[in-house]
């Protein structure tokens, strides 16, 4: 009789964090790689236009990676694709949405055509090596949303993707809990669960919750409707449409994604919108404002986002006037509450009346909450339990929801990126560790800006730049001309003269005493470079507190 192999599940993001989920399912020498996707920059990455998850073991495996499955089309699934299938090509298997939103990320970089991409059917089986993959749907807030049906000759793993169970969704399609039982009953080895809401309580509102407060709000309005959500939910973007067609308002789409996704959604049969109700931006002013609804992208305050231009009122079609709604249909996400919160701020100033989802029922999630994963449980009845998608709380949390459930301790644990968990028959195991980490994109560049960089643009950032520019006589090292100093974000040089008149002095006199005289050691050598640095670091940070990034530029004559 012949034992199967240990099947290993490498995360190599989305453990331990929101965004940048990429999972490896490992069995002997071949790889299938769930999802792609990236996250997004903070305060402490300048700069920095995306991060993306660091693949070196994919490249080390070049060969055995069989191809990736995606489960749905949101960023954070999907996004690093367009960096890595250079590297790291291989077939792409997704759902009609999902390859639609996927297509448009490829042809921006110039890859449409170079890779193969598969269009699934529910439910039908995919061989591809060791693997037999089914997609099984379920709700999200996303079109298209899935869950993967994963059987290897080690056992079946269902990996739930993100996903909440809305009983009444918009479009219909309900979570396949049918198919869900059927592995259940037929036997599930390990379940890789959603995680983002556990701590919530109860189940997840249906997205059909939301067309009441629509219904409420709009008819109210007396000027302008400005509604800012998620280019890719669909479903909100069919339920905005519907409400503001029911009370006589056109509809303007604003913002690159939210154009495209509607037209892919449109192109599939997903969004059917009557042929007078949509407008372009160029007849905002042909329409009353009492008959117009703009739908907008740039719901978090993204600083160079469309919604914060017509904040500002640097728009060149779109502003906003007193009387005006702004509804916010989408959370706070964690960490922009700040450029959020100034956003309506801006609104304010402007006399808009402002709704977002702290006030009024303008959103749901499109993630399971705590009786929505206990019924996941309840369905697939899995050997052994590991969770996915979340912060290191969110994982613990699971974890021991999923022991509350029944599932033994021995037979759940929590991973983070790059620790490489081993399914046995009877034994699920934390098996070493893999390279992992972020790789961050800065416009063209790939991986170029690590730690350093970031640290220097920090401190660029926090203390600003002086540089200085020193003619010397060759001959003598004599100072012939200068210092001239050039600040930015330092100090107002207009307003600073003496201050830099000062400045100038110090530098001076370090050139004059020289190394000793400047702290360093008498039989350390330094340079003028280093002394002009030393000096003007010295004197800033006695005189204004800070540190600035000091760059001497040196002539001999």
């Amino acid at each position: 009789m012949t034992t199967a192999s240990p099947l290993y599940l490498i995360p190599l993001g989305g453990l331990g964090e929101i965004g940048m989920n990429l999972m490896v399912y490992q069995y002997e020498e071949s790889l299938l790689v769930v999802d792609c996707g990236l996250t997004f920059p903070t305060p402490e990455t300048p700069g920095v236009d995306v991060i993306i998850p660091d693949i070196q073991y994919l490249r080390d495996n070049k060969e055995k990676v069989l191809g990736y499955f995606l489960t749905h089309g949101h960023e954070d699934h999907i996004g690093a694709l367009p960096y890595i299938l250079p590297e790291i090509p291989a077939p792409i298997y997704g759902t009609p949405m999902t390859l639609g939103m996927l297509e448009g990320k490829l042809r921006e970089h110039q890859l449409l055509g170079e890779v193969e991409l598969n269009r699934i059917q529910y439910r039908n089986p995919i061989q591809i090596g060791p693997f037999t993959v089914r997609y099984l749907h379920v709700t999200h807030s996303i079109i298209d949303g899935s869950a993967l049906a994963i059987t290897t000759p080690r056992g079946t793993v269902i990996h739930t993707g993100d996903f909440k169970i809305d009983h009444t969704p918009v479009d219909g399609c309900h979570t396949d809990l049918y198919s869900l039982a059927q592995f259940g009953e037929s036997g599930v080895l390990a379940l890789l669960s959603d995680s983002t809401n556990v701590n919530n309580p109860g189940s997840t509102l249906s997205e059909k919750e939301i067309r009441a407060t629509f219904d409420d709000i709009f008819p109210k309005a007396s000027g302008l409707i400005i509604v800012a959500t998620f280019s890719s939910n669909i479903q909100r973007i069919r339920q905005v449409i519907e409400a503001a067609a029911a009370c006589g308002r056109k509809v303007l789409l604003n913002g690159r994604s939210m154009l495209a996704n509607v037209q892919v959604a449109r192109s599939l049969n997903y969004l059917n919108v009557p042929a007078d109700t949509l407008v372009e931006q160029k007849s905002f002013t042909r329409v009353p404002r009492n008959q117009l609804l703009v739908l907008s992208t740039g719901s978090q305050g993204e600083p160079n986002s469309s919604l914060v231009r017509i904040a500002r009122g640097e728009h060149k079609d779109i502003n906003i006037l007193p009387g005006d709604t702004v509804i916010l249909s989408s959370k706070f996400i964690p960490g922009n509450e700040l450029t959020i919160g100034s956003l309506i701020n801006m609104m304010y100033r402007k006399g808009a009346r402002v709704i977002h989802d702290k006030v009024s029922e303008v959103h749901v999630s499109g993630h399971a909450s705590r009786e929505d994963l206990k019924l996941m449980l309840s369905l697939t009845r899995p050997r052994f339990f590991l969770p996915i998608h979340g912060e290191l709380r969110h994982l613990h949390s699971h974890r021991e929801l999923a022991m509350e459930m029944g599932i033994s301790p021995t037979h759940t644990l929590v991973a983070e990126n790059g620790q490489r968990v081993r399914l046995d028959e009877d034994s699920i195991t934390l098996d070493g560790q893999v390279a992992n980490g972020r790789v961050f994109v800065d416009g063209k560049s790939v991986g170029d800006v690590g730690d350093i960089v970031l640290r220097d643009r920090r401190h660029l950032s926090e203390d600003g730049l002086v540089v200085a520019v020193i003619i010397l006589e060759k001959a003598t090292g004599l100072l012939v001309q200068g210092p001239e100093l050039l600040t930015r974000g330092v100090t107002y040089e207009e307003q600073s003269q003496e201050l830099l008149e000062l400045a100038k002095e110090a530098v001076k006199e370090a050139l004059q005493l020289g190394p000793k005289a400047m702290d360093f050691g008498e039989d350390e050598e330094a340079g003028p470079q280093e002394l002009t640095v030393r000096a003007l670091r010295r004197f800033f940070k006695r005189r204004l507190g800070r540190r600035p990034v000091v760059i001497p530029l040196v002539v001999e004559m």
